[in-house]
């Protein structure tokens, strides 16, 4: 089917922020699904089958709202991602009414993209401890810190306490100049870029310097106990059953615990079980304790990481499975 649809009022500066520059975002759309989009000024003819052009109807309006500015790019990838999982337009459309949990930090609104990372919202809201286990770019630490920060915000926790093993991937920590903090800084970077993100460089500060905030190496939580504070433990397949256990059986009174980590990406010596394995299998039955497990399609990075993650996981499935033997391979002689 041919649709077509008309922009009223005309607005140039929209109309080049959302056809991109030498027309780069319908282009896009277009790898996406299979439609043909031209258009003459403000009139727009979208040609394909009547669910896909009526999406891509759905998201051009949602961005043109949106386009008194130029799009952000990352903006465009997440519109373009709900549009390649068939949610459609994710960006304004959906109502924030079926259930939807919305986070609400200082610097934005945020919600869950897709059916796992609601799961993952809902699960940490209901339970005292949960789990997020999956593949880098499924917005498993981002997410936890946004909870944590919307519950500070709330004044449902009193503080917030991120946490790491400090593991090396591949590189000894002792070689790396300056004091303890900065050695273990680079560690624990993700976490100040998701807190930036979520708080703004001066509340972050503020927050530390009160101490309502507080980043420590997994080390620093033995012999504590950790009440009305939120604590999330990233990076969690990196610690050994010891330290799990060790920071599971540190959360107090009116705490929340959420741990997160990506089991193919193990950075323990040779040999070592990871303590967020063993955790999966071990609390696996325990009431009161959540898992939500991410897969590729839960990436909300650029398209490119979901590819990516998704090459890696058909060669990991391809070098665990036994070899195949032909039908027409010459039987052994057992004379």
């Amino acid at each position: 089917m041919i649709l077509k649809h008309q922009f009223e009022p005309l607005d140039n500066t929209r109309l080049g922020h959302l056809c991109g520059p030498v027309d780069a975002h319908l282009r896009a759309i277009e790898e996406v699904l299979p439609v043909a989009i031209q258009h003459r000024q403000s009139e727009f003819r979208i040609e394909g089958s009547k669910r896909d052009a009526e999406a891509v109807q759905a998201l051009l309006t949602s961005l043109y709202e949106r386009a008194a500015k130029p799009l952000k790019p990352e903006l465009f990838q997440l519109a373009l991602d709900d549009l390649r999982r068939g949610h459609g337009p994710a960006v304004s459309a959906r109502a924030v009414g079926e259930g939807e949990i919305v986070l609400h930090t200082r610097r934005a609104d945020l919600t869950g993209r897709t059916p796992n990372q609601m799961q993952y919202l809902r699960q940490i809201l209901s339970h005292d401890i949960s789990f997020g286990i999956g593949p880098a770019g499924t917005g498993k630490t981002f997410l936890a810190v946004a909870c944590a920060v919307d519950a500070l915000e709330r004044s449902g926790v009193q503080r917030i306490i991120l946490t790491r093993p400090a593991v090396e991937a591949g590189e000894r920590l002792g070689f790396l100049p300056g004091d303890l903090t900065q050695k273990v800084d680079p560690y624990l970077r993700p976490l100040y870029d998701a807190l930036y993100d979520l708080m703004g460089f001066d509340r972050v500060t503020k927050a530390f310097e009160k101490g309502t905030l507080e980043i420590a190496p997994l080390a620093f939580m033995r012999g504590r106990t950790l009440n009305h504070a939120f604590v999330i433990l990233d990076e969690a397949q990196n610690t050994t059953p010891e330290q799990m256990k060790m920071f599971l059986t540190r959360i107090g009174f009116g705490a929340k615990a959420v741990i997160t980590g990506d089991v193919s990406q193990i950075d323990l010596p040779r040999g070592m079980k990871s303590g967020l394995i063993d955790a999966a299998e071990v609390l696996r039955d325990v009431k009161g304790i959540a898992m939500t497990r991410f897969t590729s399609a839960d990436v909300v990075r650029h398209p490119l990481v979901a590819r990516i993650v998704e090459a890696y996981e058909a060669q990991q499935q391809a070098d665990t499975q036994p070899p195949h033997h032909h039908s027409h391979d010459r039987p052994r002689d057992n004379r």
